[in-house]
């Protein structure tokens, strides 16, 4: 049976020593479904409504670069607050530790114990986490206020959404741009590709086979657009 990692001594002691670098796969993921979505439902809502292949394209741009923006603002602020929550907490733990060094050991000991330890093993184990500061404070971040400390970069997280958003926001308008016959139906399938594809990346955070994460996020998309176009048709006469 093949495993994930490898549980050599040094391929322990390797992994261990790169440490964990943050992933920024969730971003383009959430990018790329929310641009591939918003996208075409402007333009299923558009040839719902019967208007024109211009109308189409002056609107599928605008929410390329605002709607993609717009996103990448929004995750940059979420995560730039993760960050500055961390930042915030390892001081106050700093200053706890400097102030008050009996109570915050007293609280790695109940942590410790927590998880089992006893006797001198727990005296061992309390005298290593607290002979450094930096795994002092680390420890409770995770274990007191169950923080994680391995944080993406605000601007590279929205940056990622923003590319992703507008890579696979661009697919629905591609064959309007190209000036194809057919534009909608190649447009629409392509767009369903590109959910089933996104879905089969977004597998890698789920226990679910990649087809039916690709099949779930393509039921998604095109519930979606079915709705958009149907809305589209429903109000044709309004703007005609």
């Amino acid at each position: 049976m093949q495993l994930e990692h490898d549980h050599s001594i040094d391929g322990i002691r390797t992994r261990l020593a790169t440490g964990t670098r943050p992933n920024y796969l969730r971003d383009w993921v959430y990018g790329g479904i929310d641009g591939a979505i918003t996208t075409f439902a402007i333009v299923a809502g558009v040839v719902g409504a019967g208007l024109s292949a211009n109308v189409i394209l002056i609107l599928g741009l605008a929410n390329l670069l605002a709607d993609g923006f717009s996103m990448a603002a929004s995750n940059y602020t979420g995560t730039k607050t993760e960050v500055d929550e961390l930042a915030r907490y390892r001081e106050i733990e700093k200053r706890h530790i400097r102030h008050a060094p009996d109570g915050e050991r007293e609280e790695i000991r109940q942590i410790l114990q927590g998880k089992g330890l006893e006797g001198a093993a727990l005296d061992d184990a309390v005298a290593a986490v607290t002979s450094s500061e930096e795994t002092w404070i680390n420890t409770m971040l995770v274990d007191e206020y169950g923080l994680s400390t391995n944080l993406r970069s605000p601007l590279k997280s929205g940056l990622a959404t923003m590319a992703s958003f507008i890579l696979f926001g661009s697919i629905p308008l591609a064959p309007f741009l190209l000036g194809l016959a057919d534009a909608f139906v190649i447009a629409l399938t392509m767009t369903l590709i590109a959910f089933f594809l996104i879905g089969t990346i977004k597998s890698r955070w789920s226990l679910a086979q990649w087809w039916h994460s690709g099949l779930e996020t393509l039921a998604i998309g095109l519930a979606a657009s079915m709705l958009a176009y149907g809305v589209g048709y429903l109000v044709k006469d309004l703007v005609a």
